[in-house]
């Protein structure tokens, strides 16, 4: 039975991230915790080490068109190592409850980010002529690299939630170009976050990061091609609505049964 729901839950992370470049991770904990049965230390690097493997293969098809500002993911990413191994010796120092109310005031806002999400692509990156100039957001991009860095050795995700919106509306990239670069910025902080949780990766069950990962990778690869055909807006909205379903039960475990967060 847990594998079966490994291998379902590897298919919605990687659903999201193939389509969206966001989302996905920000489920990975939940499922782990509450429909694996991990406890969170050992959830965390399961959900980054599965959230890597799905971004990369969301990059894949999106690189052969040519979508990813290599630049400017180059610029997110570095920022965020060093936060990211930050976040995570700060979790470390906070109770597990907290840790998951915290989780899910920021699914809540993710989830709201989501439904008055705007594609229009406005921001310091967008030259006049409509191209990107990736000299001109440099400060902000470092900014926002550090932000979700710390977001991601806290919480174990890639942070793609933030970077969509980030670089679509503070750098001005095009609806697929952030879609594209946010995946290329979630592997890198996911691999970072993995190294800022190396202590914990001897407790990962290799069975289910296995079925999680290689389900999460094949559909990620999949939804990555067809995500151009299909109605971006939509997809967001309901998948917000999904987040914000699961932010509540997060939330009224951690308030009614605190004793279900420790394994």
């Amino acid at each position: 039975m847990i594998s079966i729901l490994a291998a379902l839950f590897g298919a919605v992370i990687g659903l999201a991230l193939g389509l969206l470049g966001a989302g996905g991770s920000i489920l990975a904990v939940p499922a782990l915790v509450y429909g694996v049965g991990h406890p969170l230390h050992a959830a965390i690097p399961v959900s980054l080490a599965v959230v890597a493997v799905s971004s990369l293969g969301g990059v894949l098809p999106r690189e052969r068109r040519r979508e990813v500002q290599w630049r400017i993911a180059g610029v997110f990413g570095t920022a965020g190592i060093p936060a990211a191994f930050a976040g995570a010796a700060l979790g470390r120092l906070l109770p597990q409850r907290w840790l998951f109310l915290a989780f899910a005031v920021l699914m809540t806002v993710v989830a709201i980010r989501m439904l008055r999400g705007s594609d229009e692509p406005v921001g310091a990156c967008r030259t006049r002529d409509g191209g990107v100039n990736w000299r001109s957001c440099l400060p902000k991009s470092l900014l926002a690299g550090l932000g979700v860095g710390l977001l991601t050795g806290l919480f174990g995700v890639g942070g793609g939630f933030v970077i969509v919106p980030a670089l679509s509306l503070l750098l001005g990239l095009g609806p697929q170009q952030a879609v594209a670069t946010s995946l290329a910025v979630v592997f890198v902080n996911s691999v970072s976050g993995l190294a800022a949780h190396a202590s914990a990766v001897t407790s990962m069950d290799l069975t289910v990061l296995l079925l999680f990962a290689g389900t999460s990778l094949a559909v990620s690869l999949a939804a990555a091609r067809i995500a151009p055909r299909l109605p971006a807006a939509t997809i967001r909205r309901w998948f917000a609505y999904v987040v914000l379903a699961v932010a509540a039960g997060v939330a009224s475990t951690a308030i009614l049964v605190p004793s279900a967060l420790v394994a």
